[in-house]
């Protein structure tokens, strides 16, 4: 038998700072139960004592690297003991490379580090909970479940003294549409959720240049995304309002990427 949303399990990656933070909270706004996790324990202990004496949800904190394997599977099979399902996974872990450098420069290891989290990470994550909810789906035919990858406006705007970290994003939307296709069958909706220009520690560096760009009109809407911008959409999706909208890209970029004459 189907949940109400307060019922229900979420996994949020890489949450213990930014957009996942934000994720997590609104999630647990709505009474989701959830497993969030992060690699560095400090903040993720902090994190996670704020959501529970904010909002009175219950969460597993996992420390976890999804470049790892070992702990992609640990993250998928730990919520499944403490819970015994899972209906929501929230794809946000990533980074963003060192040092910005000229696609010509980039290094291989530069590469292959942000690809193994943004990119390979966050595709072995989802393959594991879809599996999980494919199963669930098998023994009971009113299981809910939705997969929601977060990506960034890098996925189709290049910017080449970030090469790499386009190419994950870019990756990682295909992801979205793979899987929408393969878990159809299951009436298993995935989604994207494709930020714009968000304030966070990744683009503290880059405040005055955008702070510029953004009054000279970048966007549409002249001001910074923030976190619970995208924590309002990722909600909206994880509550079921848009079930019938498998494989779509909800944009959270104030405008910026509309085209315009």
């Amino acid at each position: 038998m189907d949940l109400g949303i307060k019922d229900k399990i979420a996994i949020v990656g890489a949450s213990s700072k930014g957009l996942g933070k934000a994720v997590a909270f609104g999630l647990a706004g709505e009474g989701v139960r959830l497993t969030i996790c992060s690699r560095g324990k400090e903040a993720l202990e902090e994190t996670t004592e704020e959501i529970k004496s904010r909002t009175g949800a219950e969460v597993l904190a996992l420390r976890g690297d999804v470049s790892k394997p070992e702990d992609v599977k640990e993250i998928v099979s730990q919520t499944m003991k403490k819970y015994g399902t899972v209906h929501i996974l929230v794809n946000n872990a990533g980074i963003a490379p060192k040092e910005r450098r000229d696609i010509l420069d980039m290094s291989e290891e530069s590469f292959d580090e942000v690809l193994s989290i943004n990119l390979k990470g966050a595709f072995f994550l989802a393959q594991q909970a879809a599996n999980w909810m494919i199963e669930q789906k098998k023994t009971d035919k009113e299981f809910t479940g939705c997969i929601i990858n977060i990506t960034s406006v890098s996925a189709v705007a290049a910017l080449a003294n970030r090469g790499e970290y386009c190419i994950s994003k870019a990756g990682r939307s295909m992801v979205t549409q793979l899987l929408a296709v393969r878990l159809g069958d299951f009436d298993i909706p995935v989604y994207e959720v494709r930020p714009g220009i968000i304030s966070t520690d990744m683009t503290a560096a880059v405040k005055e240049k955008y702070d510029k760009l953004l009054n000279e009109g970048l966007s549409l809407q002249k001001r910074w995304g923030f976190p619970d911008d995208v924590g309002k959409a990722v909600s909206s999706l994880a509550v079921g309002n848009f079930p019938y909208s498998t494989g779509q890209v909800i944009m959270v970029d104030g405008g910026l990427t509309l085209r315009r004459f």
